[in-house]
């Protein structure tokens, strides 16, 4: 049987077809960020002679395997290479003015890639929908704030993937007028960064947002990450000294200031900045007047893929205080909070309360604020996993019709509910081609989706204790 062809701007890939659809894979979309490019905006890739085969992923962003708790459920791939700035898209054969969905991966912005099989993109192009996926830089060389260097690499790259998009979709037989981008955890913020954009608004017809902070930091805040590192050296925190240290270095020196963390005084994490060029305001006020449709949510319990059952009985009332200090929550979240969860532990409401106040609370913020459609959910159904709950990348196997993926059932177990993946999965189609995801968009009745064994729309939850978090 022949393999597919297209022919792109940059010259032609050789994919893989079955079952009437086309996958082509490790497509670049920009050139190999190392030697004088790293530390550099990306730059599109250059055309090449002759068929490419595209046939398996492209490299990883330099990152290590995810450890501790978080390396148990969530599956880590890394493909050794240079040319780390690809895309993958799967197509219906017969595509033609297609919707097109474009995924940004998670990982805390160090670790992810497309390449993980949970991201396949078949069901989607199966449901009628061009799907595509990119890479884009992580940890130090995506987002250190450098003096010479420009800011938000990793946002630079994940807006030059739109644009590739942008111009590419018709050759994959897909709309680039109808383009959704979406993206879970770190990728739902890199999503709320493009979305915030003015020059790359145009391009978006939709957006979703799965438990995506929505907060770009200061660059004093965003700079520690890479500050610690260059400290760990012994080299000044610029561009020029770190290009002289290989990126596998700089992620094991990371590594080594993470690891013995704790819940209350772990190492910064990385993070987009506000920057003037890249980033001029933090998406959580500029999606209030982004006038593009957007579905955002989160799950119920976040926390419980961040902190384990002993982790959580070691919190009391004292880590509570630290952490409202911290965080300068208003007097009244503690007793909110408790009367929302009168069976939790101590250790379960403070989870509760960090991960509302760093996702939740910020999504329905911005649903209340916005005039554009915005269609609200929770992801309700708990883990049949021990002490997993509904917690944080759960949903992710659902709306992308995975359940039969190994690595996704390291959450999900073998025998979830296919009818509640049907069901997501298929919400999210739905958005795409239509901009309207089959339920009510948010408004002062703050009635929501909420994603269970029985899926359906109730007022939102907990209402009382997120509106306690406001200042």
């Amino acid at each position: 049987m022949p393999r597919p062809i297209a022919e792109i701007e940059s010259g032609t890939v050789v994919g893989e077809a079955s079952d009437g659809v086309e996958h082509y894979l490790g497509i670049p979309y920009a050139e190999a960020p190392f030697g004088k490019r790293r530390f550099a905006l990306p730059v599109p890739a250059s055309a090449w002679s002759g068929a490419r085969d595209a046939t398996a992923f492209g490299p990883t962003s330099p990152q290590s395997p995810y450890t501790g708790l978080a390396g148990t459920y969530l599956a880590s791939t890394i493909v050794p290479g240079d040319d780390i700035l690809t895309v993958n898209v799967w197509r219906p054969e017969e595509a033609q003015g297609a919707a097109v969905m474009l995924w940004f991966h998670g990982g805390a912005f160090e670790r992810g890639t497309a390449a993980l099989s949970t991201y396949d993109g078949f069901p989607f192009a199966r449901d009628g929908v061009v799907f595509v996926s990119a890479n884009y830089r992580l940890g130090a060389e995506g987002f250190s704030v450098l003096p010479d260097a420009p800011r938000n690499l990793g946002v630079a790259d994940a807006a030059e993937a739109l644009r590739w998009t942008h111009r590419n979709a018709h050759r994959f037989g897909g709309d680039p007028s109808r383009i959704t981008i979406f993206g879970e955890s770190a990728g739902g913020a890199m999503v709320a960064a493009l979305l915030a954009r003015d020059d790359l608004r145009p391009l978006i017809a939709g957006a979703i947002i799965q438990s995506g902070p929505l907060d770009a930091e200061t660059p004093r805040r965003a700079a520690r990450p890479t500050r610690d590192i260059a400290r760990a050296l012994g080299i000044p925190p610029t561009a020029a000294a770190l290009r002289e240290v290989s990126p596998e270095r700089l992620v094991e020196t990371r590594d080594r200031l993470v690891a013995g963390g704790t819940f209350l005084r772990g190492a910064p994490g990385f993070a987009a900045s506000v920057d003037p060029a890249s980033l001029p305001t933090s998406p959580r006020r500029a999606l209030r007047t982004a006038e593009v449709p957007v579905v955002i949510g989160t799950t119920t319990d976040e926390y419980r893929l961040f902190l384990s059952a002993d982790a959580l009985a070691r919190l009391n009332g004292r880590a509570y205080a630290l952490l409202a200090m911290a965080k300068r929550l208003p007097r009244g979240t503690w007793g909110a909070y408790r009367r929302a969860f009168p069976h939790a532990s101590d250790g379960e409401v403070i989870g509760q309360i960090l991960t509302d106040h760093l996702l939740r609370a910020p999504a329905v913020e911005i649903a209340t604020a916005r005039t554009a459609p915005t269609f609200v959910y929770e992801f309700a159904w708990p883990s049949p996993l021990p002490e997993l709950g509904a917690a944080h990348a759960l949903d992710i196997a659902f709306a992308f019709d995975a359940l039969d993926d190994p690595a996704a059932q390291r959450m999900t177990g073998t025998d979830a509910p296919r009818e509640l993946a049907d069901h997501m999965h298929a919400d999210w189609v739905r958005f795409a081609k239509t901009g309207d995801p089959g339920w009510s968009a948010f408004d002062r009745a703050g009635r929501i989706r909420r994603y269970d064994a029985v899926t359906e729309d109730v007022p939102l939850p907990r209402a009382e204790a997120l509106a306690s978090l406001r200042h």
